[in-house]
């Protein structure tokens, strides 16, 4: 089995200057020059807990809570 080295040669690598550095424009630009940054603007969804998961969620509650106090009763007799 042979080694393959998995570092570039510097002499052979595209978009290298001969020092080793990278020439303006050939990477990506930031985050922050790019036109579409910052919040989206458009229709945004409604904040807050819709109705019928929060009324699902708070029946679930209350049969888990009706659970405990008749387990808690039963217990007791």
């Amino acid at each position: 089995m042979t080694y393959v080295n998995p570092d570039p040669e510097p002499d052979r690598t595209t978009g290298l200057t001969p020092g080793g550095g990278v020439p303006p424009g050939e990477t990506p630009p930031g985050e922050s020059s790019m036109s579409e940054a910052g919040p989206w603007e458009g229709n945004n969804p409604p904040r807050g807990w819709a109705k019928a998961p929060l009324t699902v969620i708070l029946a679930l509650v209350v049969l888990v809570a009706a659970g405990f106090l008749g387990y808690a009763l039963v217990l007791m007799l």
